[in-house]
């Protein structure tokens, strides 16, 4: 299971409101769908929680380039959601070695693993592993991306990197939105 929420900085405030991802399929999506919740150009913050495995932080500030922080970026990998943020940070081409479509979107496997799905990737691994699994060992293990994304904010390099089981509702306690989430919950 995910969990995944939008914060917008308004002049009142924060406002919350809770997202799906159904239909997000690249970072630019993401963001779009960030710039829509907040018309004023604020800062808007895409708050993604899977199952304390992992967590990802989107920051939107108007027109600019989205910043993005992931916990734990193999964790992540495991996720179509995580892969989305990933596919930025590490500059990967999602159709390019790994096979999201055995992927649920809550990063759990789809049925058994079976040696010919009918998505054969040639990955140029010829030992006969998954495309899925060369991949993996090429995501770095722990916190990738902006580990500054939130330090304005209050929440600085070392606390967001110490952050783990709870991480959207710490974040949004820093922030002062704690309650406004909790509306979305």
């Amino acid at each position: 299971m995910y969990f995944a929420a939008l914060l917008a900085r308004t002049e009142d405030g924060w406002e919350a409101s809770d997202t799906e991802l159904d239909d997000v399929e690249t970072l630019s999506d993401l963001a779009d769908l960030a710039r829509e919740a907040s018309p004023d150009e604020d800062t808007v913050l895409v708050l993604i929680e899977q199952e304390d495995a992992w967590f990802g932080v989107v920051r939107v500030d108007g027109e600019e380039d989205p910043r993005i922080y992931v916990s734990d970026a193999a964790a992540a990998a495991r996720s179509s959601y995580g892969e989305i943020l990933l596919t930025e940070l590490l500059g990967r081409d999602p159709d390019d070695g790994d096979d999201l479509d055995a992927l649920d979107l809550d990063g759990t496997e789809d049925g058994e693993s079976d040696a010919d799905d009918g998505n054969d990737v040639d990955d140029g691994d010829t030992e006969g592993g998954s495309a899925a699994a060369g991949a993996a060992e090429s995501v770095p293990h722990g916190p990738v991306g902006d580990a500054l994304i939130l330090d304005d904010l209050g929440v600085s390099e070392t606390d967001l990197r110490l952050m783990s089981t709870d991480a959207v509702t710490e974040i949004a306690e820093s922030l002062g939105a704690s309650e406004t989430l909790e509306t979305v919950r």
